[in-house]
């Protein structure tokens, strides 16, 4: 293509964002204009894939783990709180934290680390090292874990679906490039919007208020605009906007589409998940898992909770639990959890000691010590507690798990070769996953729930 050439289609792929929106630009990136060339899939070398998909329930901030999945009642109510009476699940000897009786019930479906640890406590990089198992401050800006699943089991390896195959439900991080050297074709697919609203308007596929025939009226007046593109009909980077185009509207007005039509579910489902924005999001999810997409985050902000911590938790905890506990027995009821990973987990805990003092009146700060993840699914057993906290949870106290070890089991699981290459701008030679020679952490895969 002439530089002319380029510096039009450039223009009329500028034309094409202002018509397409969010979702057109996906695919365009997905389609390779904005793409960077994967490799082959590094294999899991003699291991059976277990797991096809993971829903990523990321607590974005924080969760307390003295306050969820790893009570403390006798450390004292300067650590656990008004949270003293832990309530038994149903796995003999597992106890989880009062707030969470539908979870309880659940326990034989997942199994809980009570000793993950990283000593980090700032967002940015604890956030980046749980999504990436890279320590930060590296040469290179690693992908994250959903990155790396885009594109071992995205559209270069077999994937088909309209929908880009990492999806954020609703909004991304902001703390780090999710999808790092990988560059912008990785880049999840950040829905906006709120499916617990009465239409989920999702960014570029589904607006308020515009009805399909009027969006395909907008799309017919872009196109008698287009005069450039009309001019120049066989041009090969305008023919593969136009493909991208297609793909575009057939998702927005097509049958794929009403994967976020949450009206179609019955209401007595959609009752139980909870009609708040993370129930609701826990149903979106086991949707795309049903379409076929296979990595799902649910972005489930608000656990940064430095100051009246436990009007939070009262608040949010219920939330949570409904949400989370439908969505392993609705994934169980499908035959849809023996192939798909929940892993649920934030950058880091809370502080165990309680800030009781003004202006924090009973908050808890960032705690990268020692903190709890919980995992169900995909090859995962349900029902177990790997590793174990202090008296007070400020420490591991036995088999600490760093998050390299979490990252690769989960590789492990959906077929990805830990150990393998991953490409890189730099044509540096690099591995998916750091190994011991370069300073990290780890103490091997979850092979007690594996």
């Amino acid at each position: 293509m002439s530089e002319k050439e380029t510096s039009n289609a450039i223009s009329r792929r500028d034309f094409l964002k202002l018509g397409l929106g969010a979702l057109g630009m996906a695919l365009i990136n997905h389609n390779g204009i904005l793409s960077y060339a994967a490799n082959e899939p590094a294999q899991t070398p003699g291991k059976k894939t277990r797991a096809k998909a993971v829903i990523q329930i990321w607590m974005w901030g924080g969760p307390s783990h003295l306050d969820t999945f790893d009570p403390k009642p006798n450390a004292g109510y300067d650590y656990c709180g008004p949270f003293n009476k832990p309530i038994n699940t149903n796995v003999p000897g597992i106890q989880i934290c009062e707030m969470l009786p539908m979870l309880a019930q659940k326990a034989d479906k997942y199994s809980i680390i009570r000793s993950m640890t990283h000593g980090i406590n700032g967002h940015e990089t604890a956030a980046y090292l749980m999504q990436t198992g890279r320590k930060p401050g590296e040469r290179l800006v690693y992908p994250s874990i959903g990155a790396v699943v885009s594109l071992f089991k995205g559209y270069d390896h077999g994937y088909k679906g309209l929908i880009p195959p990492y999806i954020v439900l609703t909004q991304t991080q902001g703390r780090f490039s999710e999808s790092g050297f990988l560059g912008p074709r990785y880049k999840p697919f950040a829905t906006g919007g709120d499916p617990n609203q009465k239409r989920f308007a999702v960014s570029g596929i589904v607006a308020e208020g515009i009805t399909d025939q009027r969006q395909q009226s907008r799309r017919e007046l872009l196109h008698s605009l287009d005069s450039l593109g009309n001019s120049m009909p066989s041009n090969p980077g305008f023919e593969k906007l136009d493909s991208c185009e297609d793909k575009a509207y057939n998702l927005i007005l097509g049958e794929t589409g009403k994967v976020f039509d949450l009206s179609t579910e019955k209401d007595e489902l959609r009752d139980r998940y909870g009609r708040s924005k993370f129930g609701q999001s826990c149903l979106m999810a086991r949707r795309l898992v049903e379409q076929g997409v296979p990595y799902i985050t649910i972005n489930y902000n608000g656990w940064d909770t430095h100051k009246r911590h436990f009007e939070s938790m009262r608040r949010m905890l219920p939330e949570m639990d409904r949400g989370m506990a439908t969505l392993l027995q609705d994934l169980s009821d499908r035959s849809l959890l023996d192939s798909t990973i929940v892993w649920w987990g934030g950058e880091f805990g809370r502080t165990p000691k309680i800030l009781w003092e003004a202006p924090w009146n009973g908050g808890r700060s960032h705690y990268g010590n020692c903190f709890s993840v919980v995992l169900a699914g995909g090859g995962f057993k349900g029902g177990h507690v790997i590793g174990a906290s202090d008296a007070r949870g400020e420490e591991p106290a036995e088999h600490p798990v760093y998050p390299q070890d979490l990252i690769g089991s989960m590789y492990e699981l959906l077929g990805i070769d830990p150990d393998g290459s991953l490409p890189n701008p730099l044509g540096l030679s690099v591995k998916v996953l750091p190994s011991d020679e370069k300073g990290a952490r780890s103490r091997g895969r979850l092979k007690e729930i594996m």
